[in-house]
């Protein structure tokens, strides 16, 4: 959080209001978008009285989720913690603060700045952000413009990209083992090869891909040959590589799904191939039918035979045809290699002849963790790992309690002994932090310990989000409400769900002691 040291002008009588500034632009070369955003807020403050005495900046960020955002986050968390030094928050306008493709999450932070007693405020729009019908209404428009302003650029952006594939020239991504890209221009003349992490200077060049270094197209051609005409596996031919000291085009060693990638590649054959997998928005990731693809069949010189690659499919379809069948079967795969091995890994998995490769599991179910919980196992190094975040995440509750009840006035200390808060000798508080878990359907849960319950007044559950590494909200409750339970879901019904709260902030309030000369 970075102070701002000026003072405004304020007309005789009114009271300064003290405000930050949020600021956010979504790409780095937009090199004036910061500045402009600040000299508005700046006239805009004068203008209302407001001392700016905290900046929150995004630069170079996207406005389609929070994650990636710091400067937000940090906002978030200082509002919500109160250690927020100010009343109101000036941002340029309603895009800035994001392009939510789900505007209740747009509405969702603000809300959460406002429970916090901090008003969010739009220094270019034509209306006040002050909760009246009218205001609401225009904000929910403002919202849906925001977001929709990223769908057109998405759309348009696509579009443009799928013409230039169809046009025979590359878009993105590394070129592979046995090639490399060569740079043209407007009107597809040679200019030059492109090395590792060079991009092209002018809008107007081209990309397309030619053959690379004699010794990588050999290579090439000896995985097709070992993979056709002696029938050697994909774990096979990834093994002898690694045995000739032949690494791949990024300069790792060769796995089972590496090999896979030359082998099913159509680039390989000179077709120019897009949109095999898209991640639009900021959303999940999926793979689309061939149809959804675009392509351009002998855009490049190829490499390997037409024949041959083609083979090749066959042979990979009758193989591997094990791919297409559901989670279910994936899993129960997971667990007779888990039965018969003990423990599991990736490499363990790409090992199993009897079991799909590790990175299927990671795009049908995003980490390999996931699958683990899925069949009920948790690796030893998993569970030290997370057995250390859920203790220091219940040392630094405790410890930021202990001293933000101290700030308010209040008295608190920590009974080693009994593991729990004894504040102002007149209650105690009990901490417990919850791992995560998925349910077979993918519901959180949380599993609910009870040594520390029946000597403590007030429980507080902390419970994390998956992965143990964010809190997601905490549980605070007489211990009457949580005796006799063994976990907790997402949803406990209201009686329970009204003891949430984003922060430790309650049990500070509760704690607070006042002097008598503050109160006089």
């Amino acid at each position: 959080m970075d102070e701002v040291a000026k003072t405004p002008r304020v007309p005789s009588g009114k009271r300064i209001v003290r405000a930050a500034q949020y600021l956010r632009m979504s790409k780095e070369h937009q090199t004036y978008s910061i500045d402009n955003q600040k000299d508005a807020i700046r006239n805009y403050a004068e203008i209302m009285g407001y001392d700016i005495v905290a900046t929150y900046e995004d630069a170079g960020r996207s406005g389609l989720n929070l994650g990636g955002r710091p400067g937000l986050q940090r906002m978030l968390a200082d509002v919500e913690s109160g250690r927020a030094e100010f009343e109101t928050v000036v941002i340029y306008d309603v895009s800035r603060w994001g392009r939510f493709q789900n505007i209740n999450e747009s509405a969702a932070y603000e809300y959460r700045c406002q429970m916090a007693g901090v008003r969010i405020e739009f220094c270019a729009e034509q209306f006040a952000n002050d909760g009246s019908v009218g205001s609401d209404v225009l904000m929910a428009i403002k919202r849906s413009m925001a977001a929709e302003h990223s769908r057109m650029l998405s759309q348009k952006t696509f579009i443009g990209q799928a013409r230039l594939i169809r046009l025979g020239f590359r878009q993105g991504g590394k070129p592979g083992l046995g090639l490399r890209r060569q740079l043209v221009d407007h009107s597809g003349r040679p200019k030059f090869i492109l090395c590792p992490h060079e991009q092209k200077s002018l809008h107007t060049d081209r990309m397309i891909l030619v053959p690379g270094p004699p010794e990588e197209i050999a290579t090439v051609r000896w995985i097709f040959g070992q993979f056709v005409k002696t029938h050697k596996t994909e774990l096979e031919i990834a093994r002898l590589l690694n045995k000739r000291g032949v690494v791949t085009d990024l300069g790792r060693p060769w796995k089972r799904e590496t090999v896979r990638g030359v082998l099913t590649n159509e680039k390989y054959i000179g077709n120019n191939v897009w949109n095999r997998r898209s991640r639009k928005l900021k959303a999940k990731a999926t793979n689309n039918p061939p149809e959804h693809w675009a392509r351009a069949d002998g855009a490049f010189e190829p490499i390997i035979d037409r024949r041959l690659f083609e083979r090749a499919q066959l042979i990979h379809q009758t193989l591997y045809s094990r791919i297409r069948v559901s989670n279910e079967e994936i899993l129960l795969a997971l667990k007779k290699v888990l039965a018969r091995r003990g423990y599991l890994s990736a490499s363990v998995i790409d090992d199993a002849p009897d079991c799909p490769a590790a990175s299927l599991y990671f795009h049908r179910f995003g980490s390999l963790l996931k699958c683990y919980e899925l069949i009920g196992y948790r690796s030893p190094r998993q569970f030290i790992a997370s057995k250390r975040r859920l203790a220091t995440v219940r040392i630094q509750a405790i410890e930021g309690l202990l001293g933000a009840i101290g700030s308010a006035g209040g008295q608190a200390a920590y009974d080693k002994e009994n593991e729990i808060l004894r504040i102002n000798d007149e209650f105690t508080v009990a901490i417990e932090v919850l791992h995560c878990t998925a349910s077979d359907y993918g519901y959180p849960f949380w599993s609910l310990k009870t040594r520390r319950q029946s000597v403590a007044d007030i429980f507080i559950l902390v419970r994390m989000r998956p992965g143990d590494l964010v809190i997601r909200d905490y549980l605070i409750a007489p211990i009457s409400k949580i005796v006799g339970k063994s976990e907790l879901r997402a949803n406990n019904g209201a009686q329970l769900d009204t003891y949430l709260f984003p922060t430790l902030t309650p049990i500070t309030r509760l704690a607070a002691r006042a002097s008598v000369e503050t109160i006089l």
